[in-house]
């Protein structure tokens, strides 16, 4: 077993969730091969990386708020290729709609370790195993405290 390997993949695998998170579609794009290919549910799929980028960072922009954890992962390394099983558990709060979505995946993925010795995301993907929405109105003690992206757009006075 490649413990090595396991490790750099699992890093990639939290980096990509972090870039999502933090918005960081540069971080995003280095997490993925050009030709990168990425299948979400039934109704999302994408070609290549240009692609998965450019939907991301129209629909996961600064008016969504997300938290996308993965665990479990179960890992197999065969020379310069693997694939991966991970647990997903994903939040997502649309405040202008007064929406939270959460929701459990399970994602499937490839991996190609580069000449570098780098390893990067050539395939990426969920099927979901449930999702619910919620209107936050029905939620009267729900109060959004803390929102970095609020706070990028209209920073407090000095």
């Amino acid at each position: 077993m490649d413990l090595e390997a396991l490790a750099l993949i699992s890093r990639l695998k939290y980096r990509y969730l972090r870039a999502l998170d933090t918005k960081d579609w540069v971080l995003f794009r280095t997490t993925l091969i050009p030709e990168a290919t990425a299948t979400y549910g039934e109704q999302l799929r994408f070609e290549d990386r240009d692609a998965l980028v450019s939907f991301m960072e129209i629909t996961l922009g600064p008016h969504m708020l997300t938290e996308y954890r993965c665990g479990q992962p179960e890992i197999d390394v065969d020379g310069d290729t693997a694939t991966g099983i991970w647990s997903l558990s994903d939040t997502v709060i649309i405040p202008e709609d007064d929406m939270m979505v959460r929701g459990t995946a399970f994602y499937h993925d490839s991996y190609v370790r580069n000449a570098a010795g780098e390893w990067l995301i050539s395939h990426t993907g969920y099927e979901r195993t449930f999702e619910t929405v919620v209107s936050l109105a029905d939620l009267p003690s729900f109060h959004l405290t803390s929102n970095r992206w609020a706070l990028i757009a209209n920073p407090p006075a000095p």
